[in-house]
């Protein structure tokens, strides 16, 4: 009998041990629920509240080159339309690579952005070790595309690329490309040339973009892919020639200009971009919202304007297709970069 009750009583404890774990298998079930819910909002919520204080984006180069310029034309209008101050600061230095590690680790709260060049791809293969990984950014947007035209010296006796390869055989070791410096788009897009076209071209670089025209004017260079806005009127005024654009399409203002395709060289395009990137970790709504904001801007009138002038294609998209373009041009600059032998080490 003894026995028997003692049995009973175990059972009972062991029915109150399991319904116990029951319960607390339940409420630790609800509460995952609701802190994934929570996860799940928290996004929702600080984009809901953002921006509650001014946006800094990061420059990392000189006040008035390419990317400042287009950052302050773009984010005048991001800042309109989400009623808060967007500060501008300008952190030159290390082909960029400074001003893109003071963000990458700033604080990923939706008010600390980097706008980046092409440069930002070439980086990766240009530096054997930088002060910060890919997964330490997150992509936002691309905001415009920056076609290269490929320009040449009243002095080299050309006015095709055809031409200028034929002379290049005909005359080795004597064609030079300028660039803005080494690791440049310029750079890189006259090394494939030089690769692709099998002649060989000396790179002269120099300290940003302001010199090479005189250069070219001059015959101290032969040739430089630089953008439309700065050469163009010297081209009119008969100082120097275009030879082709290296864009998969012609330019608008500018169609008698051959692409490079056209130009017997397939699949050569090598436009530079200026583009969005956050920190790694920034609220998923918060890019998304800044992406849309960066899309309706390149689409306003003035801004298009402002940008088709200064030689840009307003682009705006998804973060979704700038990491895509980011990737790509990783690649590209990188295979460019091995085969030349480049490094900024």
């Amino acid at each position: 009998m003894f026995r028997h009750a003692d049995a009973i009583k175990r059972i009972k404890v062991g029915d109150d041990v399991l319904r116990i774990k029951h319960q607390a298998s339940r409420i630790a079930r609800v509460v995952a629920i609701a802190v994934a819910g929570l996860s799940i909002h928290h996004g929702a919520i600080a984009a809901d509240a953002w921006p509650a204080k001014p946006i800094k984006v990061i420059v990392p180069y000189t006040p008035g080159g390419s990317t400042d310029t287009v950052a302050r034309v773009v984010f005048e209008k991001v800042s309109q339309s989400l009623g808060q101050p967007i500060v501008i600061e300008n952190k030159p230095g290390a082909n960029s690579t400074l001003g893109v590690g003071v963000v990458a680790r700033s604080a990923p709260d939706g008010y600390t952005f980097v706008s980046v060049l092409a440069a930002y791809s070439a980086n990766m293969s240009l530096y054997s070790k930088l002060s910060y990984k890919p997964t330490d950014l997150a992509p936002v947007a691309e905001m415009a595309e920056l076609p290269l035209f490929l320009f040449s010296s009243k002095k080299l006796p050309v006015k095709t690329v055809a031409e200028l390869v034929d002379y290049g055989k005909k005359h080795p070791d004597t064609l030079t490309f300028g660039s803005s410096g080494i690791g440049s788009s310029a750079h890189l897009t006259g090394e494939r040339l030089a690769m692709e076209s099998k002649v060989k071209m000396t790179h002269i670089p120099y300290n940003g973009s302001a010199p090479i025209l005189p250069a070219l004017v001059s015959g101290e260079i032969s040739m430089a892919f630089d953008p439309l806005l700065v050469p163009m009127p010297h081209v009119k005024s008969g100082k120097i020639n275009v030879l082709a654009v290296a864009s998969a399409k012609r330019w608008p203002s500018e169609p008698n200009i051959p692409t490079m395709e056209e130009s017997g060289f397939p699949g050569f395009v090598m436009s530079s971009w200026t583009g969005l990137l956050a920190p790694a970790g920034t609220p998923q709504p918060i890019i998304d919202r800044m992406a849309k904001e960066i899309a309706a801007a390149t689409r306003n009138p003035d801004v298009t304007k402002k940008l088709t002038e200064l030689g840009f294609i307003p682009v705006g998209g998804t973060p979704e297709e700038f990491r895509k373009l980011i990737e790509r041009d990783t690649s590209r600059y990188g295979q460019i970069v091995k085969a030349g032998k480049i490094t900024l080490d």
